[in-house]
């Protein structure tokens, strides 16, 4: 009575509990509840050389390994606590000696004793045991299995965790793959534009022989080719350390990353249906781990505060014990003992006081984390949507101003070689040219990163 009493005030003060509260719509009324999380990461993306890469990493991946592992542990955890709260059997033996002083009192008792008849007492004296033991807690206020039930927690939040990681390293290495498409076409470009400079160049060095220009014009030229040429390589350098980052993710040393350059203009994805935001606490394996996680502390509350009640133990013991194994299984030999044990905390309970407040404290930490994982999924999947959005527009756009270039290049070269355009005029067309492929090719890679992110932040990848 004691101690409920003194602890009666500390329990008072209520659980926090969490919001699973979500807008109705992604910025929108729709309420379609289609969603794109539900297609396999096999079925989302189409290229098999990016498949390919994906199963790799899947198997290799370090760190992915090393969250396989926290699972075993995690599941171990689960073991270890269910055995806590089951009755326990050893079986044990034991031999010894024992040799006393003769002028003690013990000493003075074996010297005067006789085992039998004519027979003195054993010097030294032997010890010979073999028995089974027997205890058991009884979990009277659910300590025990409210510890198991919060390692059950856990473990399901570890297997989430291990589900997430895979979603963001599936969604890693498809944004690196096209990373790696379209360094790959932006080196094509430069490579492109170095020759059409260079045929340039050789005009105007011609133009220069037949005093139409001065060295001026052929010094902008050519400076402008050697601008282009050193632009390739640090492209080069990027599509060595994009294919390494694959590499890496994938478990192994760095080798070249078979792709098709080529399919990055015509890559696209099916249309994506997000569904509606309540689907996000089931489809994201972050938000379930925070809720796992959530669960547990929960758990842990209900065993820290079962540390203040009266723990009840029973043990017992059986077996032979005999100063002579010739006697061991001697009816005189046998022992037992059954013991109820009952006991509660009184006075300095200052740890259990703080192991209780610390659990407290977790758990409300524990609410805060489920509701920002929810915010930040939801966030997520309208920055997307609004990206995809948005730089599909911005990619019909940036089209039409590299066509319009694209053809003024020519005019500007036709008017330049009639006199009727100076030399700066075709430079900064080349210039303007370039840098909108440059950054068509930009804003494409954004496109296909928004279309992987999307997936990723509605939950999908992971199955």
């Amino acid at each position: 009575m004691l101690v409920s009493v003194g602890g009666c005030k500390l329990f008072k003060e209520p659980i926090k509990t969490e919001n699973k509260s979500v807008p109705e719509g992604f910025n929108t009324s729709s309420q379609d509840t289609t969603n794109s999380a539900k297609v396999k990461w096999r079925n989302y993306f189409n290229d098999v050389n990016l498949i390919a890469l994906i199963d790799t990493a899947l198997s290799k991946n370090q760190e992915l390994n090393i969250v396989k592992q926290e699972i075993e542990i995690a599941r171990s955890e689960v073991r270890t606590r269910k055995g806590e709260y089951l009755p326990f059997l050893n079986i044990g033996a034991g031999v010894g000696v024992d040799k006393v002083g003769k002028y003690t009192r013990n000493g003075a008792v074996e010297e005067n004793l006789n085992i039998q008849p004519h027979t003195k007492f054993p010097e030294p004296l032997g010890d010979f045991m073999v028995g089974v033991n027997f205890s058991w807690e009884l979990d009277v206020w659910k300590k025990l299995r409210n510890s198991k039930n919060a390692a059950v927690q856990r473990y399901l939040a570890s297997v989430e965790g291990r589900n997430f990681m895979v979603t963001k390293l599936v969604a890693e290495i498809a944004n690196s793959y096209y990373e790696l498409l379209a360094l790959d076409n932006e080196l094509e470009m430069i490579q492109r534009n170095i020759e059409l400079q260079q045929n340039a160049l050789n005009i105007v060095k011609q133009q220069k022989e037949a005093a139409q220009v001065t060295q001026l014009a052929v010094n902008r030229f050519e400076a402008q080719l050697l601008n282009t040429q050193n632009l390739q390589y640090q492209v080069k350098q990027e599509i060595i350390e994009t294919e390494n980052k694959i590499n890496f993710l994938t478990g192994r040393f760095p080798t070249p990353i078979k792709r098709d350059a080529g399919s990055f203009y015509s890559m696209v994805f099916d249309s994506i249906s997000s569904g509606v935001p309540s689907q996000l606490l089931q489809n994201r394996p972050d938000i379930r781990q925070a809720e796992y996680e959530l669960a547990a502390s929960k758990l842990d509350i209900k065993v820290a505060k079962a540390n203040f009640y009266p723990s009840f133990k029973i043990t017992a013991a059986a077996g032979f014990q005999a100063f002579n194994p010739v006697v061991w299984f001697n009816p005189w030999s046998l022992l037992y003992n059954v013991l109820g044990d009952m006991v509660a905390p009184l006075i300095n309970r200052n740890a259990l006081v703080a192991a209780y407040k610390t659990s407290r404290a977790k758990q409300v930490q524990a609410v805060y984390n489920y509701e920002r994982s929810i915010l930040n999924a939801y966030n997520e999947v309208v920055n997307q949507l609004s990206g995809i959005d948005n730089y599909t527009k911005s990619h019909d756009t940036k089209a039409k101003e590299v066509d319009i270039l694209s053809q003024s290049i020519s005019i500007s070269n036709n008017l330049f070689k009639s006199a009727r355009a100076d030399y700066i005029e075709v430079l900064l067309t080349q210039r303007e040219a370039l840098n909108s492929r440059m950054e068509l090719i930009e804003i494409k890679k954004k496109q296909l990163a928004a279309e992987i992110d999307i997936y990723k932040a509605l939950g999908g990848g992971w199955n």
